[in-house]
């Protein structure tokens, strides 16, 4: 399986998820937002978290506008997986790929610690190794990461189960304490909390190493 990070003037997790990807036994290359194409043979790609141009006009938008995002877009629109973690998530919602806009946290602080998240649904290539009783813990570290969709794309989202993940407690503002949704197909995940920082005991959380392992157990391909 082969896993591509996109890489971002400001990015900062890109290679903690690479790491997490390559310990779920995926080969991977990191790809520069100058770049037009992906590698061949790309099964997933990952947007990663931190400051995507110093988060500039808005968190994600201009990212969102880089020439790597045309291969994106092409690689999701025939099928291919990809998740997009915080600043990911931001640029996910700023493309169209997913629903939604991250807004200005409620209270206006930069958030910053371990976040118990409620499993919404396990029905996806990234979640089937939850147990959907059990809540996890990953942390998030993220200004503008309330979440917020119309009441109408609210209900879609609640009908069709792509809601991934919820706070367990109200965290940031985000309409219903969603944390990460999916996409129609749902090969799409996007998610505010970061669960390559919680994938390795020796970082003290590694309740993440499910999401990566449920990638890699389902065989993911375009």
């Amino acid at each position: 399986m082969k896993a591509a990070v996109l890489v971002f003037p400001g990015s900062n997790c890109d290679r903690d998820l690479s790491v997490s990807f390559e310990r779920a036994g995926f080969d991977v290359d990191m790809v520069w937002h100058k770049e037009t194409d992906l590698p061949r043979g790309v099964d997933i790609v990952g947007v990663p978290g931190g400051f995507s141009y110093g988060d500039y006009l808005r968190s994600g938008a201009i990212a969102a506008r880089s020439p790597i995002i045309g291969a994106l877009r092409a690689h999701v629109t025939k099928g291919g997986y990809a998740i997009g973690i915080c600043n990911g998530f931001q640029v996910l919602t700023e493309t169209g790929l997913l629903p939604g806009v991250l807004m200005r946290n409620a209270g206006l602080k930069f958030i910053c610690k371990p976040a118990a998240l409620d499993v919404a649904t396990t029905a996806s290539a990234f979640t089937e190794r939850f147990d959907a009783d059990t809540p996890v813990t990953i942390p998030v570290a993220h200004h503008d990461g309330n979440y917020v969709v119309t009441d109408d794309v609210l209900a879609e989202l609640q009908d069709q189960d792509r809601i991934a993940f919820r706070y367990h407690e109200d965290l940031n503002g985000s309409v219903d304490r969603i944390a990460g949704v999916l996409s129609k197909n749902r090969k799409v995940l996007g998610m505010m909390p970061h669960p390559e920082r919680a994938a390795d005991p020796a970082l003290g959380l590694s309740d993440g190493t499910a999401l990566f392992n449920s990638i890699a157990s389902v065989g993911v391909s375009a």
